[in-house]
């Protein structure tokens, strides 16, 4: 029998998984501000605690949907001896697959897109009252930053969504129609969460977005701003140390932008800009709207004016109709780049999209043989490039307690991780470390 809604036990746990890119650990991180001026919950780190459970799903990796099925498998589990729990799927998924989940999963309470998620406290609260299910997956225009409460700062390092969707289609990805079109956030709304995050204790800020490049926002002068604008904007901010960005798309890599890296300093030397493949036959397949030696010449452009800039980038292998020769190219590609470190993907197709109406012709044999060349070029220059941090003294934002005692964790401006000896009062600090050792995916360094 069910417990009458006025003798209800109350809300004051919540616990939050989150799948998926920073945009994601943004959206979690607003919803659990935003649970927590409603109802006043705090994050647990066990959903066994938890009065609430949401998942902020994503729906670009393999088998993502399985993924959240078996996750709500546990959590069924949980809300049989306690049925008052709500339980609620959020992100990608949740837009994609709508009813359809509660349909399979019948725990699930609330389904919401990356849209509507600021609409989960009155979901909560009419689910309370009336014990219903809910969907919400309509797409207001990026209606939800006006109705998110004010940002807190959850540690040295803050980020802040300047724009939504994605107006590139790449036949391969489900983000266009998960998160729709490309909406720019104003500037103003842009600099007061800014603000916000700075007096709260944030010294670094990263701006984010499917496609950040692509920003055009109303400004205060009434003008349209473009992303190059925004940041040299971001960058006055007072109490501003570091300033990154994510994700770019190369099209959109501006002259003007590249410039940027070379002329404001707060913008640290690290840029992660999708290639997906080296061959042309590939990329026009994909959609991707430019060639290799477009992309080139973005490289290029950007270390005359930032010669030490890190890159990074995702590269998908095993896409249909993708040849030897196909490959190979794109393995001249990274050869000649030089990356620091790069996402590298087998291709499996994505329901909804364009490309997983395509034969999927690659055998996995094939696709598992070319990503594991793929990574150990990768891995080599990985290596390399940590090789020569190696007796440099570098500036290094000290961001927590390692997993050693008395060891502290940071990153260079160029985002590798050094390890060194410290104490937690530098925590928030930028200090000089001069770098000893190099290990896979960290440095070791002697604090000057």
């Amino acid at each position: 029998m069910n417990t009458p809604a006025n003798t209800r036990k109350s809300l004051d746990t919540l616990f939050i998984k989150t799948y998926g890119c920073q945009m994601n650990e943004y959206d979690s991180s607003r919803m659990a501000d935003m649970m927590k001026q409603a109802y006043g919950l705090r994050l647990v780190g066990r959903p066994e605690d938890a009065d609430v459970i949401l998942m902020n799903t994503c729906s670009v990796r393999e088998k993502a949907e399985e993924k959240v099925y078996s996750e709500l498998g546990r959590y069924k589990k949980l809300k049989d001896k306690r049925p008052d729990m709500i339980i609620g799927v959020g992100g990608c998924v949740g837009q994609q697959e709508g009813e359809r989940i509660q349909k399979r999963a019948p725990c699930v309470d609330i389904v919401f897109g990356p849209q509507t998620y600021h609409r989960l406290p009155d979901m909560v609260k009419q689910i309370r009252r009336q014990r219903v299910k809910l969907t919400e997956i309509d797409m207001p225009e990026i209606e939800k930053f006006d109705h998110l409460p004010k940002a807190e700062s959850h540690g040295i390092s803050g980020f802040v969504t300047i724009m939504e969707g994605c107006d590139k289609f790449c036949t391969f990805c489900v983000v266009p129609y998960t998160r729709g079109p490309e909406l720019s956030r104003p500037v103003g709304d842009i600099l007061a969460e800014c603000r916000q995050l700075l007096a709260g204790g944030a010294v670094e800020i990263s701006l984010l977005g499917q496609n950040v490049n692509g920003y055009r926002g109303g400004g205060p002068d009434g003008e349209e701003w473009d992303f190059t604008m925004l940041l040299y904007a971001v960058a006055e901010l007072d109490g501003l140390k570091r300033l990154r960005f994510t994700t770019s798309h190369p099209m959109e890599m501006t002259d003007e932008l590249c410039v940027a890296f070379g002329e404001i300093p707060q913008l640290m030397p690290y840029l992660h800009l999708p290639v997906q493949s080296g061959s042309d036959a590939m990329l026009k397949v994909m959609h991707r709207g430019h060639d290799r030696d477009t992309y080139y010449r973005r490289i290029d452009h950007l270390r005359q004016h930032c010669p030490d800039i890190a890159l990074s980038s995702d590269f998908i292998v095993g896409y249909p109709g993708e040849t030897d020769a196909d490959f190979k190219q794109t393995l001249d590609l990274v050869r000649r780049v030089g990356y620091d470190s790069a996402y590298c993907f087998k291709y499996s197709p994505r329901p909804g999209t364009p490309a997983g109406k395509s034969d999927d012709d690659v055998p996995l044999a094939v696709k598992d043989e070319r990503l594991q060349a793929l990574l150990s070029m990768l891995r080599q220059q990985t290596r390399e490039s940590m090789l020569r941090q190696v007796g440099r003294t570098l500036d290094v934002l000290v961001e927590k307690e390692s997993r050693s005692q008395g060891d502290m964790q940071g990153r260079t401006p160029d985002f590798k991780i050094v390890h060194f000896r410290g104490n937690p009062r530098q925590i928030g600090q930028i200090m000089p470390v001069r770098i000893t050792e190099a290990y896979g995916q960290s440095l070791r360094g002697e604090l000057i």
